[in-house]
């Protein structure tokens, strides 16, 4: 017998494969280190990520007997959630937060391997710190705009 009552793990969200929702964030870190193809890569990474999550719950959705537009809504709240979450502001903030910290490294007159190595450090150990505040507030923005059901 099932229990109707057990939530299904959400891959995307749940597990190990999350983080590929994050290797724009560690190419940005090491956006001075490596070619731009590198970095670009990352991002396919993240998007790819993005659009499997999209896809695979508006499809359950659509599986479920819901209709095209209740899918179609489901694909476009992930997708916009996902890309604001994982990619835009993340991506974002790594590459001011290591832009700065290498300008502040030069500016400070550190020695050259720390003005090259040091703002991809700041960087990645920025990433877990980054992840939340950003999540809360992508949810806050998404149901203030995109969520909202108001009628006109």
């Amino acid at each position: 017998m099932v229990n109707e009552n057990v939530k299904e793990k959400d891959i995307f969200r749940e597990t190990w494969i999350r983080y590929t929702g994050y290797a724009n964030e560690v190419g940005e870190a090491f956006r001075h280190l490596v070619s731009r193809r590198l970095v670009h890569g990352s991002y396919v990474v993240a998007v790819s990520y993005v659009i499997a999550d999209a896809s695979t719950k508006s499809w359950r959705k659509f599986q479920e007997n819901e209709s095209l537009v209740q899918a179609a809504n489901v694909a476009a709240d992930v997708f916009l959630w996902q890309m604001l979450a994982s990619v835009i502001f993340p991506g974002y903030t790594i590459n001011r937060i290591t832009h700065l910290s290498r300008v502040m490294f030069k500016q400070a007159r550190a020695r050259e391997s720390i003005v090259k190595y040091m703002p991809t450090a700041t960087g990645l150990l920025s990433i877990p710190i980054i992840v939340h505040p950003i999540d809360r507030f992508v949810d806050f923005l998404m149901d203030k705009t995109f969520r909202t059901n108001k009628t006109i």
